[in-house]
């Protein structure tokens, strides 16, 4: 379709345009995603050989001093005067040494079996008594491997800046100068290098309170890790994709896991639309009638958004899930008014009544945020536009769709982007609201209402499925991710940035 033709359209009809123009496009926009990751991790590849291609050339360009420093890290730069980075390489090296000796290779030659020696009662072979036999513990030999695999990769890093910093002096004195002090390049770290500090403590605690559980976690998809192998008492091992297949494999029967991933992903994925859609259009409309010229006590009703927002979310879903019981006050309410003979069952009636509900809720818990957020961007529209556009004989709808609405969507399209995702995440309203119901015989350890999140909690704290658990988590966390940066890249807030700037 031609521009002018497009331009042609109204609201609905380019709605509808570029709604088929996205899946028409999808395929080739996967496709350049994966080759993108494909580049990604080609750079990387080139990248590693090109360190390995310099580690070598610098061992064979390399005085006795640096060549010697590849096997006792420090020894260059101490050679060269630069005593106490030599020192703190070396001191390094030995840690690391001690580590592996004491603690580290005990779990990581264990790491690709998890362990051989189970923990129980035998006989002591020399007395024939009974005795306990202390065996391995598949959880800590995941744990302390993945730690030790960190570590090594730490250290291999730090070696290589040993052997860079020792050719390095080793330039700098055939260049007839002195090597830096270690004084200056403390100096250094907090000038020039200064964000590097900052940045030290905060990188540490990422990688040891995140990334290292979130290896662990993944590591866990690929093992057995269940209720019928639970560390210590009895070991786990590998599995490979194992864990996967059972999901994406259809089996008949009841209680099925793939009928139950398959079903509750379709669930997850339309409520995640309804409840960013909703609370995005209601919101904004709202907003709109608040900022509208003429509305009185404009302040008074932003207050009292802004008052339910900080009653705490679990406080308003509990109160809501009382409310909507059998007996609850809108039954109550309804029944004394005469509308209803008998008690609506909200919650856990039908999939549909209750998927309804907790549509309905989570518009009620969520519009107001939509609202604060869109009220300071509707006052920052700059008001000549709309003076123009009257001028031009435009009314209030035209307005809207030509000049609010693409305004508010180039704001916001990350907002509504991390609002789709937090709603596919979003434990909270369904765990306090329905707890999944209602049940199904259908469905293994899940309910019409629940979502891939909420089943992935049950499989952890009821049924001890630490291994699929994971592995939803994983496609979760695939789907998420592929969602987001395919769809923020096609928006104009990431091809057009300067355009209402």
């Amino acid at each position: 379709m031609k521009y002018i033709d497009y331009v042609q359209l109204n609201p609905f009809q380019k709605f509808g345009y570029n709604f088929k123009q996205f899946f028409v496009k999808l395929p080739g926009n996967l496709k350049k995603f994966f080759c993108l990751i494909g580049r990604f991790f080609k750079r990387i590849g080139m990248g590693i050989g090109k360190g390995v291609a310099n580690y070598f050339t610098r061992f064979v360009k390399g005085d006795w001093a640096t060549k010697l420093s590849y096997l006792i890290m420090g020894f260059g730069n101490a050679a060269k005067g630069q005593v106490i980075k030599g020192l703190l390489f070396l001191l390094t090296e030995v840690a690391y040494i001690a580590y592996i000796v004491l603690f580290g290779w005990k779990y990581l030659s264990k790491f690709n079996t998890l362990g051989t020696v189970e923990s129980g009662f035998g006989v002591n072979p020399e007395t024939g008594r009974p005795m306990t036999i202390n065996g391995d513990n598949s959880m800590l030999i995941l744990l302390y491997g993945i730690l030790t695999i960190v570590i090594t990769v730490i250290f291999f890093v730090i070696y290589i800046a040993s052997t860079k910093s020792a050719y390095k002096a080793q330039q700098t004195v055939a260049a007839g100068k002195k090597p830096e002090k270690f004084s200056s390049e403390l100096k250094n770290l907090l000038d020039n290098r200064f964000h590097v500090t900052l940045l030290a403590f905060p990188t540490l605690t990422i990688s040891v309170f995140t990334i290292l559980p979130m290896i662990f976690m993944i590591l866990i998809a690929f093992t057995n890790y269940n209720y019928q192998h639970m560390a210590p008492g009895k070991l786990f091992t590998w599995v490979g994709f194992g864990t996967f297949s059972e999901i994406f494999k259809v089996t008949g029967g009841a209680a099925s896991k793939s009928a139950t991933f398959i079903e509750l992903t379709k669930w997850t994925i339309i409520w995640a639309i309804f409840a960013t859609v909703l609370n995005y259009i209601f919101g904004m409309i709202i907003a709109l009638m608040i900022n509208k010229k003429g509305i009185k006590l404009k302040s008074l009703w932003r207050t009292l958004f802004v008052v339910t927002i900080a009653v705490p979310q679990f406080v308003s879903l509990l109160l809501m899930n009382q409310m909507l019981q059998s007996y609850g006050a809108i039954n109550v309410l309804l029944k004394e008014l005469g509308i209803i003979q008998n008690p609506i069952l909200f919650l856990n009636s039908t999939p549909l009544v209750a998927r309804l509900t907790v549509i309905i809720i989570n518009c009620w818990v969520g519009i107001p945020y939509t609202i604060l957020i869109t009220s300071g961007i509707l006052m920052n529209i700059p008001a000549d536009l709309y003076e123009s556009a009257t001028i031009d004989g435009a009314g209030p709808v035209k307005s809207f769709f030509k000049i609010t609405l693409p305004y508010m969507l180039f704001v916001t399209t990350p907002y509504l982007i991390t609002s789709f995702i937090g709603n596919i995440n979003n434990f909270n309203v369904i765990y306090l609201l329905t707890d999944g119901a209602p049940y199904s015989e259908n469905f293994y350890q899940a309910g019409y209402t629940d979502l891939l999140v909420t089943w992935l909690f049950k499989l952890t704290m009821t049924t001890q499925d630490y291994n699929l658990a994971a592995a939803v988590g994983i496609l979760v966390f695939i789907v998420c991710a592929t969602l987001s940066l395919i769809t923020f890249n096609l928006t104009k807030s990431a091809k057009n940035e300067e355009e209402f700037s």
